[in-house]
């Protein structure tokens, strides 16, 4: 047996068709870190975050040499192996490949994604000509199995391309299993692709130039230049940006040798075929398919028109959400600034169990998607320049957060400025100095997935979701504060930070103390805090009592707060939590002042009065 492939710690999903018994077996766990490494190289530390398209082929030419011939199975790469790591209660992800079919597309991903799920890739070899129905058969034979296995659970499809196809084909036969499908650039949109017309004239080309045309020229080596790219503007000095590029253009001659490996012209035409058979099999079945589903579609693809695409299933579905990343081409999975389980977080697709729960099934932050929180905040960090300060027990403000407490639970109460632009620097800088994770109450707006429809950019709330924002009900409250969490509570809403003209820093609080009682039943601390600044950074010119004066402006606003109850036992302009859009102008920004008052302990302490006092405290 090859260094690179051992036996799994359990049971393997169910064979082809040909087998004796459908029972599960053991199956061959692959480590393609060591065979892009050679046998005996130790593992890097940081493995995952190196890995990209030199190591896919690196790896994929390893496995194709040594494991292909054969039917396609099921293979489980060993950076994924063994559950130490893995979150209890993991659900079963499995991966379908696109036309390449080596099953190594997740090669990036192995690291990050093994921690929240069980991982099993599909092989299938070169020579296999299983037909598409044949593969539809056997990756269902598999779901049927891992989900009577774990009924609780949801069993994840990624599928790439003709993968996808295979992915919406399974959820169409099988609607009563809890399936969750991740479509990534999919293959229904083959017949307005130029693979069309790539199939129709294939056979006229001699091997090995059918590889020659600029579709399948960009397949992997587009992923090259795009890194070529990427080197322009990173401050690097001329000698290492010359050494960047050469390891880029030696890098393309293996690519186009793999290529040769796994696409011999007569195993291509066989897979353009069948990718036609898969395209036209899934958009007869679309109207079936009542899984879960998030298309993640590349703006650059080379080889399908994947935004359009995304959009089309998202209107023909009926369980859909998309994703578009504008910049990225075909192999989006293996290009470095794409992260797939950030992906799947960010839209709140994570779950281990039938129904979301957003506190239990929350992961929070990684160093990476940390930092892309902060950078995606950095311009309003740089002009607002925050300063926090916190209040010691004694009542000496002290500038930084001693103030805090180290445990929760903890409620954080404050005021909502305008357009809620304290959020990122709020979130990010107590996670940053104190390491105390903020978990916000936030309106259902932000968790509808017709709603964000209505956004400019789909994916505007994705940062709130992985910050670890959850819907503003009592039950999430009571949730968050029963697992010690700290929360971050607007008693006033969204009607504090849209609010209107005039309102700058007043206070839409209810006059019952709610949280305040919730707080008291957990003995949490009550953090008041308030923040000043951000109103002074913007002139609004329309609110929303201007809108309303437009012109069938009612039917955006119906649109925006169609069912979207929260607060409906409240009075008065707590009442009113629409959202709605206004308009500003930026003006010469003031610093941002964040100030946590003095921590009020409830444990043991009679409550009834004590809204009012932290009303006071903001007056």
């Amino acid at each position: 047996m090859p260094a690179t492939v051992a036996a799994a710690a359990r049971p393997l999903l169910p064979g082809p068709k040909r087998e004796a018994a459908p029972r599960r077996r053991a199956l061959p766990r692959w480590s393609a870190s060591s065979a892009s490494r050679g046998r005996g190289a130790p593992r890097p530390a940081s493995g995952a975050a190196r890995k990209g398209v030199r190591e896919y082929v690196e790896a994929a030419r390893e496995m194709v040499r040594r494991l292909d011939g054969g039917p396609a199975r099921w293979f489980s790469p060993l950076e994924c192996g063994g559950a130490s790591g893995r979150l209890p209660g993991a659900p079963t992800l499995l991966y379908l490949p696109g036309i390449d079919g080596v099953g190594l597309g997740l090669i990036k991903h192995h690291e990050t994604l093994a921690k929240m799920f069980d991982m099993w890739c599909l092989h299938i070899p070169v020579e296999d000509r299983t037909s598409f129905e044949g593969l539809v058969e056997y990756v269902e034979r598999s779901v049927k199995s891992e989900s009577q296995r774990a009924t609780d659970r949801p069993v994840y499809l990624v599928g790439e391309s003709v993968g996808a196809c295979i992915a919406l084909a399974v959820a169409a036969r099988n609607p009563n299993i809890d399936l969750v499908l991740i479509l990534v650039n999919p293959g229904t949109s083959f017949h307005k692709s130029q693979l069309q017309s790539l199939s129709a004239f294939l056979d006229l080309i001699p091997e090995p130039f059918h590889l020659t045309t600029p579709q399948l020229l960009n397949f992997l080596t587009g992923n090259f230049m795009k890194m070529s790219s990427t080197i322009v503007g990173r401050g690097l000095s001329l000698q290492e940006a010359d050494q960047a590029l050469s390891e880029i253009t030696t890098s393309v001659l293996p690519s186009l040798t793999f290529l040769l490996d796994i696409l011999p012209k007569e195993s291509l035409s066989w897979k353009l075929k069948m990718l036609r058979t898969a395209s036209s099999f899934a958009n007869s079945r679309l109207h079936a398919v009542k899984a879960q589903t998030l298309v993640l579609a590349s703006g650059n693809d080379e080889l399908l028109p994947s935004r359009e695409e995304a959009e089309r299933l998202r209107d023909t579905l009926e369980n859909c959400r998309i994703r578009n990343f504008r910049g990225n081409g075909h192999k989006i999975l293996l290009e470095g600034e794409f992260d797939l389980a950030t992906a799947i977080k960010g839209v709140g697709h994570y779950r281990r169990s039938r129904q979301t729960d957003f506190i239990s099934d929350y992961l929070p932050l990684t160093p990476n998607e940390l930092e892309k929180v902060i950078d995606h905040g950095r311009m309003l960090q740089y002009i607002a320049n925050p300063v926090m300060l916190s209040t010691l027990p004694d009542g000496k403000i002290v500038r930084g957060l001693a103030g805090l407490p180290k445990q929760g639970p903890a409620v954080l109460v404050g005021y909502h400025m305008l357009m809620g632009f304290e959020l990122e620097p709020l979130v990010t800088g107590v996670l940053s100095s104190t390491g105390i994770h903020i978990r916000g109450l936030a309106h259902p707006f932000i968790f509808d997935k017709n709603k964000e429809q209505l956004m400019p950019d789909s994916s505007y709330y994705d940062l709130h979701r992985m910050m670890g924002a959850v819907p503003a009900t009592a039950a999430n409250f009571y949730k968050l504060l029963a697992e010690k969490h700290f929360v971050l509570l607007y008693p006033g809403g969204a009607r504090e930070a849209l609010h209107r003209k005039g309102e700058e820093y007043k206070l839409f609080w209810p006059e019952q103390s709610e949280f305040v009682r919730m707080a008291s039943r957990f003995g949490a601390t009550i953090i008041p805090f308030g923040v000043v600044g951000e109103d002074d950074i913007c002139n609004m010119l329309l609110d929303y009592n201007d809108l309303l004066k437009i012109p069938r402006y009612d039917i955006l606003d119906k649109m925006l707060n169609e069912n979207m109850k929260l607060r409906t036992d409240s009075t008065g302009e707590i009442k009113n939590q629409a959202i709605h859009p206004i308009v500003v102008a930026p003006k010469i920004p003031g610093r941002f002042y964040f100030i946590f008052g003095k921590p009020i302990e409830t444990r043991g302490t009679y409550l009834k009065n004590y809204t009012s006092n932290l009303q006071l405290i903001y007056a």
